[in-house]
């Protein structure tokens, strides 16, 4: 517990917000990206359109692999409120990815339901004013590599497309945490590969979007295999380590 509340200390979230935002400059800076498929993206970029951009929860170590291409728009990223993500929103805005703080509330406590609702208004607003909004739809808690409804509601809502994102890098080592957390090093080999434009209707009912759901979360987790693929011709993408306590 007495971990915990350090880690939650305004002055601790800063220093580990600077420091993740270094190092996320740092693979941006020092890795050789490649891009496969980024041209289905660019009428977006060259465009009034806004945009939802997924990419898995454990790939937030090397997501300034993005940067690049979203920095030509508005851009926000959408963080979980919580003080686990507090120190992601202050490394992202470091990025220039301002943070739209939201999560799942459970209907009972009514507090935290009000701000989700008015979080993804504040969202949809977003995206629907042009801007792009970045999302890891599997976080903060998973399942890994199943997207959560969120995403897509604010897809629909707002009419925007969505593009996958799979991101890859070498050498990496793969943490044993739920989400499989990759932590690129320096001076190696990235990949990110594109795919998009997709759509959700706005008249999808339930059914559908958890029909959307399961063949988008397959189609995102494929462009990361890709991606891995790219950087390692078919081996193994990261080393396994526990994640630490």
């Amino acid at each position: 517990m007495k971990t915990k509340r350090l880690l939650s200390h305004a002055g601790v979230q800063r220093v580990l917000g600077w420091v993740l935002a270094a190092y996320l400059k740092l693979i941006l800076r020092t890795v050789r990206w490649r891009q496969e498929n980024a041209a289905c993206v660019e009428p977006v970029l060259a465009g009034d359109s806004g945009a939802v951009a997924l990419f898995w929860h454990g790939r937030i170590p090397m997501c300034l692999a993005i940067a690049p291409a979203w920095w030509r728009k508005p851009r926000r990223a959408l963080i979980s409120p919580s003080s686990d993500g507090e120190f992601l929103a202050l490394a992202l805005a470091r990025a220039g990815f301002p943070a739209i703080r939201m999560s799942t509330a459970k209907r009972k406590d009514t507090a935290k339901a009000r701000a989700a609702v008015a979080a993804f208004r504040e969202a949809v607003a977003w995206v629907g004013r042009g801007g792009v909004l970045v999302v890891t739809p599997d976080g903060p808690r998973g399942p890994g590599e199943v997207i959560a409804p969120g995403a897509l509601q604010i897809a629909r809502r707002s009419g925007a497309p969505v593009f996958l994102m799979g991101l890859a890098a070498a050498p990496a080592l793969q943490l044993k945490s739920w989400d499989k957390l990759t932590i690129a090093a320096p001076f190696g080999r990235g990949a990110l590969v594109w795919e998009g434009p997709l759509f959700v209707p706005a008249t999808a009912a339930d059914s559908e979007i958890s029909a959307l759901i399961a063949d988008w979360s397959a189609r995102l987790s494929a462009t990361t295999r890709r991606a891995e693929a790219l950087v390692q011709g078919g081996r193994r993408s990261a080393a396994p380590a526990r994640a630490p306590a």
